[in-house]
């Protein structure tokens, strides 16, 4: 079932989505740049004889040449770096956030992207929805370490009473509950728990989520939909049927080097530019 569904996705990608997601993936930081420099950290590095490269396609990560004990990384402990795969490192970047802003991270756990967030620009109201409890000390943990604050509530994003003042976002991010089908390499045990109906249901949840959401977002304001996953029906045929719905949604086009356009967003797949299989769709509010 899982390879069929690969092949239809992607016809002529299939096999190479199926070589990478067998290949260990490779160990990827993010550079915390309000405390130093990408390249102050690769020298920081190599001066320890640890062999590391920037990646291109992000602001503020690299690749180690070969994993390493994270208590081993220089300034580990005070928060010069965090452990983050460069598709994730995206999500930050395309959110556009500046200083003053409101933001919703709305599924926000371990919370590697609610911190950079916070590291792109820290004088923001960040609101995080996380709605395991275990979940949320893992955000809690990495909040701590990287000596940040945001607001954090232990809900279903969708119950918005329950957690809403009702001021609305200049930001919002999704980062939707999703088949993780283009983090194989990281849970291989995926291919045997998924179950054929899954994507649907999944593709049902992320619509909801959208649609629950969108009423927050202030006119003028953006909205990044993301998902570790490679699969259609979770991202362009979702998206597509909620820009169908929603007269005063607009897609925002990303400009990037990274990935391929879709009808709408841009997808990465596993293995590409040594990034995990990840998809993007900004949205503005008209």
């Amino acid at each position: 079932m899982w390879i069929a569904a690969i092949q239809k996705a992607w016809p002529h990608d299939w096999q190479a989505i199926l070589t990478a997601n067998n290949v260990h993936p490779p160990f990827a930081l993010r550079v915390n740049q309000q405390r130093k420099t990408r390249a102050a950290y690769l020298l920081e590095l190599k001066e320890k004889g640890i062999e590391a490269e920037s990646m291109p396609e992000t602001a503020s990560g690299i690749i180690l040449a070969s994993p390493i004990n994270v208590e081993a990384l220089p300034g580990f402990a005070n928060g010069d770096v965090s452990v983050q795969d460069g598709a994730a490192q995206l999500a930050a970047e395309i959110l556009n956030v500046k200083k003053g802003m409101r933001v919703l991270d709305a599924c926000a756990a371990p919370g590697g992207k609610l911190t950079h967030i916070l590291e792109i620009a820290p004088a923001l109201t960040v609101i995080a929805i996380e709605k395991e409890a275990t979940r949320m000390a893992s955000i809690q943990e990495n909040l701590s370490r990287l000596q940040l604050k945001a607001e954090c509530h232990c809900e279903d994003a969708m119950d918005i009473e329950k957690w809403w003042d009702g001021q609305l976002f200049d930001r919002i991010l999704i980062d939707a509950p999703c088949s993780a089908s283009g983090v194989i390499r990281r849970h291989p045990d995926i291919k045997l728990l998924r179950e054929p109906e899954d994507i649907s249901m999944l593709a049902h949840e992320q619509l909801s989520l959208l649609q629950a959401l969108w009423p927050l977002l202030k006119p003028g304001g953006l909205l990044v939909y993301a998902t570790c996953s490679i699969f259609p029906e979770e991202n362009t045929e979702t998206l597509r049927l909620f820009l169908e719905n929603n007269s005063d949604a607009v897609e925002e086009k990303i400009q990037a080097s990274w990935g391929m356009s879709c009808e709408i967003g841009r997808q990465i797949l596993p293995g590409m530019h040594q990034m995990d299989g990840f998809y993007y769709a900004r949205l503005k509010k008209s």
